[in-house]
């Protein structure tokens, strides 16, 4: 028995799905069929209850289920403990994000990262928020990066940044030119919004009920960028972090208004599964992202907070 099959077969049970799992580890669904008769054959048992539509494990699968948890976190801890005792800072990092900060905020740290630690390959997935929390839950990427994080016992959340909400219009719409605007002026005019299930739309539809304004959408969209398009042509006004316009701002593409004795936001985080060891890499991807910590270039010896540093390069 090797550590991949309990690899295999915890995928298998937190995805319930014979071709996750087989996704997950970048083998057929065959495959992992036959990782499970063989487990059941080595152990004289019967892992998974067939006689159910529904993926249901028998006890002993269960049983097996949480000792192959602890196997595998100890191997996992084992390994990170190794690296850091020989100081290596490699392997890979996969990431799964919101289009927002992907497209609009992580480039600036990616770039001060892989510059400090050439030898770590970092994969970023771009995902609406609720498929960024079922890949951080199935374990298809270490670490997740959400707005208005929501909270879950399986989850362990770290906070990343806040962002000011701010209206945003053509330069040819009524409010453009504004020093700032109250969210009742809002009323009566045309509204770009993000779709209904979206972290920052929900936010934005509070920000109108605690007001008590009426607005409905005249269009809707699912990403920032077709968001920004939409208000661009005149489409209506949207409320959007000011992070992610910054450039169509400076380019006079769109106005940026802030809101009138009103401070409106939008807190960011990491996310990963409670109860993961973090390798050595993923320990200074988050230290980079949180700002919290030092960390040594072992290349020139200098010490530096990489936080300032991205900043700096932006």
């Amino acid at each position: 028995m090797h550590i991949e099959n309990f690899k295999i077969f915890s995928d298998l049970v937190e995805s319930e799905s014979f071709s996750r799992a087989a996704k997950l580890n970048g083998i057929t669904q065959s495959a992992v069929s036959q990782q499970l008769r063989s487990m059941e054959r080595h152990f004289n048992v019967l892992i998974v209850d067939r006689s159910q539509k529904q993926f249901r494990l028998t006890q002993e699968g269960k049983l097996l289920y949480d000792s192959s948890k602890d196997i595998l976190h100890l191997y996992e801890r084992l390994d990170c403990e190794m690296q850091e005792m020989r100081k290596v800072i490699s392997g890979n990092i996969k990431i799964s994000t919101i289009y927002s900060v992907g497209l609009h905020e992580l480039p600036k740290y990616l770039k001060t990262f892989m510059q400090e630690f050439p030898s770590v390959n970092v994969h970023v997935e771009y995902r609406r928020s609720n498929h960024v929390y079922d890949d951080v839950l199935h374990n298809a990427v270490d670490l997740g990066i959400v707005a208005f994080p929501l909270k879950n016992r399986q989850l362990e959340i770290i906070p990343f940044k806040t962002d000011q909400l701010v209206v945003v219009t053509s330069s040819s719409h009524p409010l453009a030119g504004q020093s700032d605007v109250s969210v009742r002026e809002l009323e009566g005019y045309d509204f770009v919004g993000f779709d209904k299930d979206i972290p920052t739309r929900k936010a934005t539809d509070e920000i109108f009920r605690e007001a008590k304004v009426t607005i409905d959408p005249k269009m809707e969209f699912d990403n920032i960028e077709t968001v920004k398009r939409a208000v661009e042509i005149n489409a209506g006004f949207a409320i959007l972090p000011v992070s992610t316009i910054a450039n169509e701002a400076k380019n006079g593409q769109i106005c940026s208004i802030p809101f009138r004795k009103k401070n409106f936001t939008r807190p960011i985080a990491l996310i990963h599964r409670k109860g993961r060891v973090l390798t050595p890499a993923m320990k200074q991807f988050v230290q980079l992202l949180t700002g919290d910590k030092f960390i040594t270039n072992k290349k020139n010896g200098i010490v530096k907070n990489l936080k300032e540093v991205a900043g700096q390069s932006a």
